[in-house]
């Protein structure tokens, strides 16, 4: 009944209702029961009853004292307001949607309009079920990335087509990678691809053999007969994927070729993987950037599933829903926000103004979420520690920081780097300062950077990109305003003149191959006194406000040795002030507490230096 009250109205309005008839067809030629036909009229009653309310139309005399309930007509005014070419009325529209969502009893809700009756309990389920088919894309986005909507808006996604005859989810998965353009790609999209092609290939070989195994090339991932397999291989494939759909002519092949359905399949599958979810939602927020691609994200049911996630507890899942949501929101979001981009705050929409961003640059073997967050136990300097989600704590930034400063955007940056060769993924001019400092400032600049004052907040190997990127900014006019608004930075013991980390390659055994960001550490680096003396120059020539702190304790690496992987007299930068605090370098940006030294300071640093922009 709702649909068809729906099209009565589009049609009323628009004047394109369908001509009656040209031969009258009266009641008596019908055979149809007196029950059935006063159904049928007290029905149409009802549509007509509506259809006058919210058009404002005539309403014929004999249906006069037909009774509507109010909340049905709020929900169609609702509806037809979100549908209105007035940008403002849109927006209003969904937020009292969502402020509509308790019913208790007769009361009104008021949400910087006029009054709507809320919904009684008998009836809310419809006008759940009311709104969730009849609104439209943009209606749908701004209810999943409005932060108290209801779960009860979103429709469960559409029933997911059947695998093919004797295949299986790898299977597809290895259909989908190489049905991608194989040729004229980016070496790391190369490795990627070969490497997941290759890892199946041996894991369906020997799963026909009889055998769950998904660790070709001796790799150790074999699992016991009877044992679940493992999700590696999908994980392989995952993380080509990500890579394939990062070029808008791949994400229109993946689309093309099932790939929202199969990875749909896949998330429901690993629903106790975060890890596969994460890459998952990490492939849909790369097609979200693609704005032809929306109504098909849409329609394959994608924002319910979103809308679930972003309000998970936790914070990357949370994040990687919120980054995707965000992209699919052209209503309310101008920016874009590419993989490795996200935003601890605001991660809903927000009537709050933004005034400045703060943005978090991890540093060597550091994470977006968990270089941020509370100090923990002892860790050891291990590529192992770094990848065990279990010790993932409070991530400080979207907690204390948002709460104390909501007027900033807040956005934590992430990319891959390791310790040794062996790990590397990629060619090693991939991982040069020089040329992530170029990625990541394309990519920051599309997520708005530079649009408001700017705060840049890095930990070690993170604060030298971060000096790299001001200084190639500062060079390519189309980058001026990211110049012009950086305000301040803070450095947590960044090695400005080298680390003693690259000294101990040889007898730590996950150094024995140092990587390229190792090697850019030493001491005698050209290239790091270089970047040292142009920065120094282009801070006080720009009056950038600075703070530094620096450990004054030893980190354990591996199990081998412990150093100080900052010493004091590196993480001088000679402007600014230098605060050595007692912990150990992965402990220096990982506050204990909301009340700790390390934490007030900096909120102190950000206050002070944002103090005339907070106020505008």
């Amino acid at each position: 009944m709702s649909l068809a009250a729906y099209c009565v109205m589009c049609c009323r309005r628009l004047g394109t209702s369908t001509p009656p008839p040209k031969n009258n067809t009266y009641w008596k030629d019908i055979r149809i029961t007196y029950q059935a036909r006063k159904e049928l009229h007290k029905a149409v009653r009802k549509v007509l009853a509506i259809s006058a309310r919210i058009l404002q139309g005539p309403f014929a005399d004999t249906f006069a004292t037909f009774d509507v309930e109010d909340h049905e007509c709020a929900v169609w005014l609702l509806l037809k307001k979100s549908q209105s070419d007035d940008r403002a009325a849109r927006l209003q529209a969904v937020r009292e949607m969502v402020a509509a969502h308790p019913w208790h009893g007769n009361e009104t809700v008021r949400a910087h309009g006029p009054a709507f009756p809320t919904w009684k309990e008998g009836s809310k389920n419809y006008q759940f079920r009311t709104i969730a088919q009849a609104c439209d894309l943009r209606t749908l986005t701004g209810l999943a990335r409005s932060k108290e909507s209801d779960p009860r808006f979103f429709l469960p996604p559409p029933p997911l087509p059947p695998l093919k005859e004797d295949s299986s989810i790898e299977e597809e998965l290895r259909h989908l990678l190489a049905s991608l353009p194989q040729t004229e790609l980016d070496e790391c999209i190369q490795y990627f691809t070969s490497l997941a092609l290759s890892e199946s290939s041996q894991s369906l070989a020997a799963q026909k053999g009889g055998l769950w195994s998904f660790g070709g090339n001796g790799l150790p991932y074999a699992e016991s007969f009877g044992e679940v397999p493992s999700a590696t291989v999908e994980m392989f494939f995952l993380e080509a994927l990500v890579k394939h759909s990062e070029i808008p002519t791949h994400c229109d092949k993946i689309e093309a070729n099932g790939g929202l359905q199969l990875l749909q399949r896949l998330y429901q599958l690993y629903k106790d993987s975060p890890k596969v979810q994460r890459g998952i939602m990490r492939v849909v927020g790369n097609m979200a950037l693609n704005e032809h691609l929306h109504s098909t994200i849409v329609r394959s049911g994608w924002v319910s599933i979103l809308a679930a996630a972003v309000k998970s507890p936790d914070i990357m899942e949370a994040s990687h829903a919120a980054r995707a949501l965000a992209n699919l929101d052209r209503e309310t979001v101008a920016e874009k926000y590419q993989d490795g981009v996200y935003v601890l705050h605001p991660q809903h929409r927000t009537s709050q103004p933004i005034k400045a961003d703060v943005l978090f640059i991890h540093g060597l073997m550091g994470a977006a979420f968990k270089t941020w967050r509370q100090q923990d136990s002892d860790q050891v300097l291990t590529e192992k520690v770094s990848e065990d989600e279990t010790r993932y704590t409070t991530c400080w930034p979207k907690t204390w920081l948002a709460s104390d400063c909501p007027a900033l955007r807040i956005i934590s940056v992430e990319y891959d780097t390791s310790l040794s060769e062996w790990r590397a993924r990629c060619p090693s001019e991939r991982k040069s300062i020089a040329f992530r400092s170029n990625e990541l400032l394309r990519k920051l600049r599309a997520a708005g950077v530079g649009d408001r004052p700017v705060i840049w907040v890095s930990h070690s190997m993170g604060g030298l990109l971060v000096k790299k990127m001001l200084l190639e900014a500062s060079q390519r006019p189309e980058m001026s305003s990211v110049i012009n608004n950086t305000r301040g930075i803070l450095f947590y013991s960044v090695p400005h003149h080298g680390s003693h980390l690259a000294e101990y390659s040889v007898s730590v055994r996950y150094l024995l191959f140092p990587s390229l960001e190792v090697k850019e550490l030493s001491k005698d680096s050209p290239a790091l006194k270089t970047l040292q003396d142009d920065f120094v120059k282009f801070a006080k020539d720009r009056n950038l406000q600075v703070l530094s702190f620096v450990e004054t304790l030893p980190t354990s690496i591996g199990s081998m040795i412990r150093l100080h992987v900052v010493p004091v007299e590196s993480a001088d930068l000679g402007i600014g002030d230098l605060i050595p605090v007692d912990v150990n370098h992965l402990n220096i940006c990982k506050p204990k507490k909301k009340d700790a030294f390390l934490y007030q300071r900096t909120l102190q640093f950000i206050r002070e230096t944002l103090a005339k922009d907070l106020e505008n």
